[in-house]
């Protein structure tokens, strides 16, 4: 509810200017949220061991929508990026947020079937296997190209590993290949450098690459304490880029202000407590893994869009869940949540309780409640 009320306040004057029509943008997200519910409530209702046997065919579908995206014809590019699907009449659709839920519960089940061994500790068994599948989704995004995805997508599948069990010198590994793979894709787009730079220093380029940062943070410093009220942006009128997308939080601390803004990080804390509660108390490691990944996710996302807003980490372009504009992002964020409501609905019957504890980082609750 909250996300609907700051898309219609942040985008009525762009959908007036582009569209003639101050209700295009939220018109659509509520249509989308519609769809998200409804996967929501399908998910939750459904036992989430279904999602196990289905995991290669979810992948497999996630890598031909990536794929697709990159060619000709199929992709639809939007400011020089190649994120999109067109499916006929309806709005496009963005594979890549997609892919984050399906690479989830494909890795969940992938380390649920080696959480009774030593596997998951051995080069060949684990560790090569599980860079070679997350390598493989994050270099189709990565090309779109779409740092942000990327960097969420590795972050969450990393975690992953770690809850499993995975050896601490395999980890290191990871972060410091990551590392240096991800600063070698930086400097291989100006733009990405520019973002680098007006991190740093905003200021020495404010009409040209500090001209985003430097409108974010005047919307937030506007706000003050308790905000300009709802509807009264100033920036949103076309100084802050993307304000009804990667750039909501910003109109929400300008509105809201500070009370505001820590109000809804409050909510997202508040969600994810509960996620970590329900893997702590999951009854099987496939369980445990899916909410694991998908409150990573969310929280991931969260961090990387609210760090970049408020300069606590250089810009970069991803939605905030649940608040910023954008159907696949919403839609695909709400059936997570629908699979981490059925992990801890279902954990609470007797027959997923009798079996055998998982051996991992995580040391899942049987506890009846």
């Amino acid at each position: 509810m909250v996300g609907l009320l700051v898309v219609y306040s942040a985008s009525f004057a762009i959908g007036h200017l582009e569209y003639g029509d101050t209700n295009y943008f939220i018109a659509r997200q509520a249509a989308f949220a519609m769809v998200g519910l409804v996967l929501l409530w399908v998910f939750m209702r459904l036992d989430y061991h279904f999602l196990r046997p289905l995991s290669v065919a979810l992948m497999a579908i996630a890598l031909a929508g990536l794929l697709a995206v990159l060619l000709p014809g199929i992709g639809v590019e939007q400011n020089g990026a190649k994120r999109w699907l067109a499916l006929g009449p309806l709005p496009p659709l963005q594979p890549s947020e997609f892919a984050k839920l399906a690479i989830i519960v494909y890795i969940s089940a992938w380390l649920a079937s080696r959480s009774h061994g030593d596997d998951i500790k051995h080069f060949w068994a684990g560790f090569l296997p599980f860079v070679l599948m997350v390598s493989l989704v994050a270099s189709l995004v990565v090309v779109e190209p779409d740092m942000g995805t990327t960097i969420i997508i590795v972050l969450t599948t990393c975690t992953l590993f770690f809850v499993a069990g995975a050896s601490y010198r395999h980890l290191l590994l990871l972060i410091v290949g990551a590392g240096l793979i991800s600063w070698g894709i930086i400097f291989l787009a100006s733009y990405r450098v520019e973002r680098i730079f007006s991190f740093i220093a905003p200021g020495a380029d404010p009409e040209g690459s500090g001209f985003h940062i430097r409108q974010l943070l005047i919307a937030l410093g506007s706000g003050g304490p308790t905000g300009l009220g709802w509807g009264v942006s100033r920036q949103k009128f076309f100084y802050v880029p993307g304000s009804h997308t990667d750039g909501s939080f910003a109109i929400i601390g300008e509105e809201l202000g500070f009370i505001g803004a820590v109000a809804v990080i409050a909510l997202f804390a508040f969600l994810v407590y509960r996620g970590v509660r329900t893997a702590i108390n999951a009854p099987d490691p496939f369980g445990a893994y899916l909410a694991v990944g998908i409150i990573g996710w969310i929280a991931y996302q969260t961090l990387i869009n609210i760090g970049g807003i408020t300069r606590s980490i250089p810009l970069t372009g991803v939605p905030l869940p649940f608040i910023s504009y954008g159907g696949s992002s919403l839609m695909a964020i709400l059936a997570g949540v629908g699979v981490l409501l059925s992990v801890s609905r279902y954990g609470r019957n007797k027959g997923y309780l009798d079996r055998d504890p998982p051996r991992s980082r995580v040391q899942f609750s049987r506890k009846r409640r």
